[in-house]
């Protein structure tokens, strides 16, 4: 019975393929061409009979309508049908018939012929090559003529490649476009450019092009005529327009000198966000051509994970690894690349000792309890307290791209790497270090640098800013970033909010204030409420601060921890062992890390 979700009944029931099958029948077993010419006509009678009936059926039963090929489960399959020996006599017994009165009949012989050695040429490419797909076997058939014409020079190029499987990968994803353009991509394929920078060291990420054309704005095919989009799918690298990499790791203030960066008016993306590398990739890809100013590459080693009671469970909810390995492999090893480090101990210790508040738990009422505001609303992100120790949670940050430094040089290849440590990002000496790199990186200083000794991660990060609403009239905002034109509580109240040297702000404006002065009740709770609010934000923080996993809690739990101090070491060994070559000077200034290697040293 006839299934029209089925793809190959459907192909084995066209026309061509109906045609073709009678033909090789008639070569197997005879009967003459009378009794063939008399088959011929009858199959397409009927065929010309059942098209009539479905199409009158589908008019009075709309339902009944076959799906698309493409929707079929064996789509793919179906496809390999069309290069079968039947379908493809059969195309040419189709075209015979609608072109006999040209003479079609006297070439029928040789086409026949030209279809025999054309199934031959496609079953060994089948046979040879795993990687035919549906979206190949689209090309062959779009570009099937164009194909067989540079067929042995196609053969050759897969041939000498056989060994190299990233390319023939890449060849086949984007079949239609090589076989379009094969003459551009055969040239490049047998380079010994090609050679040297791909096949040679078997690169992860073989371009399609050769990128020193695509960069010549004056060849025909360059970057400004290649979509992101396809540039993304044939591997290609990103437009040579930025002047430098920058490297960022996770808890080294990485964000800190992005944001910096940016106030020069660098153009970089910063993908601290749940990217794809392809999106990454096309948003780098359209910047770089439409500026030609200070570009960055920035690419970021960041993981963070969440890890909750006894049963280890894990969540990562950021690393991006492909995104790093992608664009390394792809980096011109003489481009200068700045790479942001830290005391690795001092970045445990930022993953651990920081706490996160729970969603939607900064909006606050007069009524709030302040045990909740800060304490029961926060938490930290890995539960040390409840048999998850410190390595696992190391182990689980590593396997995310904590320590990924060893492999970022390794991968990039890079002969130019300019560290940075942590501690010149520092307000006391930021402005040195953005004066030092406008100058070695070419970019201009904006006229106030003020902006460079903001903290960009606040002390208080995790507990404000917090809406306190009153009533749908009057809502106040409780924060540590100034605020001009707003009116600060605090300061009316003569409330002293300074905690902990840092300036606290409760801010309104004066339509709400005036309301809050018109109300007697209402101004003696707002002011009890804040006054009380500053009293408990001292006490809970100052509880934080004596229980705080600091480098301090790190170092006694290597000591306390032979085997995991072990472990932590062989992952430190390898992942530093470029910096301690070329930067001794930045290893010995980290205080905590030179502390555990005393640790591991006196055993």
């Amino acid at each position: 019975m006839f299934d029209s979700n089925s793809a190959v009944e459907r192909i084995k029931n066209h026309l061509a393929y109906k045609l073709g099958q009678a033909m090789i029948d008639f070569k197997q077993n005879g009967g003459g061409y009378i009794a063939l010419f008399k088959k011929f006509y009858k199959i397409k009678k009927q065929h010309k009979k059942e098209q009539k009936i479905y199409q009158q059926t589908i008019q009075v039963f709309p339902q009944l309508k076959y799906p698309s090929l493409e929707k079929c489960s064996d789509y793919e399959q179906a496809l390999r049908y069309k290069f079968h020996l039947s379908y493809m006599l059969g195309e040419v017994l189709i075209k015979a018939y609608q072109n006999w009165y040209k003479g079609a009949g006297f070439k029928l012989k040789n086409n026949i012929k030209k279809a025999n050695k054309e199934f031959q040429i496609f079953r060994e490419i089948f046979k040879e090559f795993d990687q035919i797909n549906s979206s190949i076997l689209e090309g062959l058939i779009d570009n099937k003529q164009l194909f067989l014409k540079e067929f042995p020079r196609i053969k050759n190029i897969l041939k000498i490649h056989q060994d190299y499987k990233a390319i023939l990968d890449n060849i086949f994803h984007n079949f239609n476009y090589f076989i379009q353009n094969f003459d551009l991509i055969e040239e490049w394929l047998l380079s010994d450019d090609f050679k040297e920078r791909y096949k040679k060291e078997n690169h992860p990420y073989p371009s399609l092009l050769n990128p020193k054309k695509l960069n010549d704005e004056t060849e025909d095919i360059n970057y400004n005529n290649i979509p992101a989009e396809l540039a993304w799918e044939m591997n290609l690298p990103l437009p040579d327009r930025y002047k430098f990499v920058l490297v960022g790791e996770s808890a080294s203030s990485h964000s800190a000198i992005v944001r910096f960066l940016k106030f020069c008016n660098v153009n970089i993306i910063h993908d601290h966000y749940e990217l794809t590398a392809r999106m990454y990739f096309i948003l780098n890809f359209n910047l770089f051509l439409s500026n030609n100013k200070c570009n960055i590459l920035y690419i970021e080693n960041a993981a963070f994970s969440l890890r909750y009671g006894s049963n280890k469970h894990k969540v990562m909810l950021y690393n991006n690894n492909e995104i790093k390995n992608r664009f390394l492999f792809n980096l011109n090893k003489n481009i200068t690349i700045l790479y942001v480090v830290r005391d690795p101990i001092s970045r445990i210790s930022s993953f651990i000792k920081r706490k996160l508040r729970h969603k939607n738990t900064n909006y606050i009422n007069i009524n709030s309890k302040f045990k909740d505001i800060f304490y029961n609303n926060l938490f930290y992100p890995i539960d040390l307290e409840n048999e998850i120790t410190l390595i696992d949670y190391i182990n689980d940050i590593n396997n995310g791209g904590m320590f990924e430094m060893f492999n970022t040089i390794n991968y990039s290849k890079s002969n130019n790497i300019l560290y940075i440590d942590h501690d010149l990002l520092k307000p006391n000496n930021v402005c040195n270090l953005m004066s030092n790199l406008s100058t070695i990186l070419k970019f201009d200083l904006p006229s106030d640098t003020s902006y460079f000794k903001k903290m960009i991660m606040h002390k208080f990060w995790s507990y404000l800013p917090l809406i306190l609403k009153i009533d749908v009239s009057i809502i106040i905002e409780i924060t540590y970033n100034k605020t001009e034109y707003m009116i600060d509580l605090f300061s009316f109240f003569n409330i002293n909010s300074f905690i902990f040297n840092e300036k606290i702000y409760a801010y309104t404006n004066n339509k709400e204030l005036n309301i809050i002065k018109e109300n007697n009740n209402l101004y003696k709770s707002i002011f009890t409420f804040l006054n009380n609010f500053i009293d408990n934000f001292n006490y809970y923080y100052n509880d934080y601060l004596k229980n705080i996993r600091d480098e301090k809690y790190i170092l006694h739990y290597f000591k306390n921890n032979i085997k995991d101090r072990q472990i932590l070491k062989q992952i430190l060994d390898k992942e530093l062992s470029h910096i301690k070559q070329h930067r001794p000077d930045i290893v010995a200034s980290w205080k905590y890390y030179q502390e555990f290697e005393k640790i591991c040293k006196d055993g």
